[in-house]
């Protein structure tokens, strides 16, 4: 497999992202797959090559940030040598695709395997993640957080640790609230959590997990890989964190706990289209669903898929919200005009 190097920068020629990118030859050659992913697990790598070793067709790959692959994708049009966007959370994939980067999805091995809720005309989910409530033992009764509105109670006044209101992650879980509880009470709630902050919010999941941990809050939510990661870890600092943690599956009596997905589609200008296809599908397989849950600690789509993972096993069974994930998408940018105005930023 070959990583190609990324390459910032404003608005960028089409012939001269080409270059920089990709040889023609190479971005066209038979028996090769160009992949934009912003996928940034080296637990990932183990998927290219089994994918190259079952298939022979070799895999290049740029690796980037979410905005930046997207932007791109527009600039270079139809000269884009992009097979496939792989990227996380339904939210950047909707906006992928009201952008017209993708291209109808027609698989019957992907209808038959990957649920209806987890994919869309033109994209679909390979592995989910939940937002979970993470608690401090020693401080927090844990019914007091037993579900995602809870979280924006007065007894929760300075108790509660988040990452930014505009991240993905916390934008498709105000997209879920969206649509269980609606507009005002939705509004209500992200002004609850707003006046339950410890501190403005700031850093990612796994600061949250370690500030509940030193004190710092009583409450977090985070994606359950995240927490699943730390537990794995034989560092001794973060088996002290995952110590002084409990944890709650919000919303196990009503709607249940929000799952967040990874995702991919097929460019609209692909000009490896049965590769991409052939990679997807690949995706959609046993075997590359349990790379998902041993190698980077999330729930593989694939009901059938084995998972061994000691974590996910020690954190037990869930309820998940079933809720589409097009529906999830469609539903972020009011969310954000939500929190916005509730001034979670």
């Amino acid at each position: 497999m070959i990583r190609l190097p990324f390459i910032f920068g404003a608005r960028i020629a089409a012939a001269s992202v080409l270059s920089a990118l990709l040889a023609a030859p190479l971005a066209y050659a038979q028996g090769e797959l160009n992949i934009y992913s912003a996928r940034h697990y080296q637990t990932d790598e183990a998927l290219y090559t089994d994918f190259t070793k079952q298939t022979g067709i070799k895999i290049n790959r740029l690796d980037g940030k979410e905005e930046e692959l997207l932007e791109r994708l527009k600039n270079e049009g139809a000269s884009s040598p992009a097979d496939l966007l792989i990227t996380v959370d339904a939210a950047r994939l909707e906006i992928a695709d009201k952008a017209g980067l993708f291209q109808p999805l027609k698989s019957s091995v992907i209808e038959a395997r990957i649920p209806a809720a987890l994919r869309t005309p033109n994209w679909a989910a390979f592995s989910t993640r939940a937002r979970v409530i993470v608690y401090a033992k020693a401080t927090v009764n844990p019914e007091w957080v037993q579900t995602y509105e809870d979280l924006a109670l007065p007894r929760l006044k300075n108790q509660l640790c988040v990452r930014s209101g505009a991240h993905p992650y916390n934008l498709s879980l105000g997209a879920a609230v969206l649509a269980h509880d609606g507009e005002a009470k939705t509004e209500e709630w992200a002004r609850g959590l707003v006046s339950n902050f410890a501190r403005a919010p700031k850093g990612g999941d796994t600061d949250q997990l370690r500030a509940v941990a030193a004190g710092e809050c009583g409450v977090a939510i985070s994606n359950s890989y995240y927490l699943a990661r730390l537990m794995r870890s034989t560092k001794p600092e973060d088996q002290q964190v995952v110590r002084a943690l409990g944890v709650v599956w919000p919303n196990q009596k009503t709607w249940g706990a929000h799952i967040n997905v990874s995702g991919a589609g097929i460019t609209r200008y692909a000009p490896n289209p049965a590769a991409a296809l052939k990679f997807l599908e690949y995706l959609a397989s046993d075997s590359a669903q349990v790379y998902f849950a041993d190698g980077n600690n999330e729930w593989p789509v694939v009901k059938t898929a084995p998972v061994k993972n000691p974590a996910l096993e020690a954190l037990g069974s869930f309820k998940p919200d079933t809720l589409p994930i097009g529906q999830l998408a469609a539903n972020a940018a009011q969310a954000q005009r939500i929190y916005d105005r509730a001034g979670w930023r």
